[in-house]
């Protein structure tokens, strides 16, 4: 069997189409996972503190993907990086595997929340966020949502509390394929900037930008970052 050691020494970026390919059957939603791919790659890759021997670090970063129909992408980075052994993928959406057509926090080490119902993950984070700055702690919250699931009256909610308390360590980022039915007057990025959020907008593709607009610096603001994707 694949270890963690093992696999974290030797798989990389190029490797994850060959581990996303592991996952077979119905129901994928491959289109939503690629989308994922990079922003959630940059992540674990550049960003996150976090470390796959210890998922459960009082300190670690938590990074909570509330766009968490077609998971693919996240399992293959999870498998890249050690979480989880790579053989583990071709279980995938089989019964009694860990890896399900949403992440179950439950089962699968380093995830933070079961994903699924949109709309759920950013109010999640933001009460992460607020319970950790109680403690002090200086660790950072990630959400990872869609364009489309702000339609979610939630994140409504969500993103005026964010702003309003001024939690510098919560970070949104919002994939951007034009998918959402309602849209925002302004663009997306507005709908965070007038709630007293810092924003910035980088391709969704683009490893160098999506690293330093999530490294940006935000004092006593939450930070949203629209990553924007072609839609094909």
């Amino acid at each position: 069997m694949t270890t963690a050691t093992t696999t974290r020494q030797k798989l990389g970026y190029e490797d994850l189409p060959r581990l996303m390919s592991l996952m077979t059957g119905d129901e994928k939603h491959s289109v939503a996972a690629t989308s994922t791919l990079d922003v959630i790659w940059t992540l674990y890759d550049r960003v996150l503190d976090i470390d796959p021997d210890s998922p459960d670090d009082h300190d670690r970063d938590r990074f909570l993907l509330s766009k968490g129909h077609g998971p693919m992408a996240y399992y293959a980075v999870l498998a890249a990086k050690g979480f989880i052994d790579v053989e583990t993928l071709a279980t995938f959406a089989t019964y009694d595997s860990i890896l399900g057509h949403h992440p179950d926090a439950t089962l699968i080490p380093g995830v933070e929340i079961g994903a699924g119902s949109l709309g759920h993950g950013l109010p999640i984070a933001v009460g992460l966020a607020v319970g950790l700055d109680i403690q002090d702690n200086r660790a950072r919250v990630f959400a990872l949502l869609g364009d489309g699931e702000l339609d979610e009256g939630s994140n409504h909610e969500a993103i005026a509390i964010a702003g309003r308390r001024g939690l510098s360590s919560l970070t949104t980022i919002v994939i951007d394929n034009m998918s959402a039915s309602q849209g925002w007057p302004g663009g997306i990025q507005e709908r965070f900037a007038v709630e007293g959020w810092a924003t910035k907008r980088v391709n969704g593709r683009d490893h160098d930008a999506i690293e330093a607009a999530l490294n940006s610096p935000h004092l006593d603001r939450p930070l949203a970052v629209v990553a924007l994707l072609e839609r094909k």
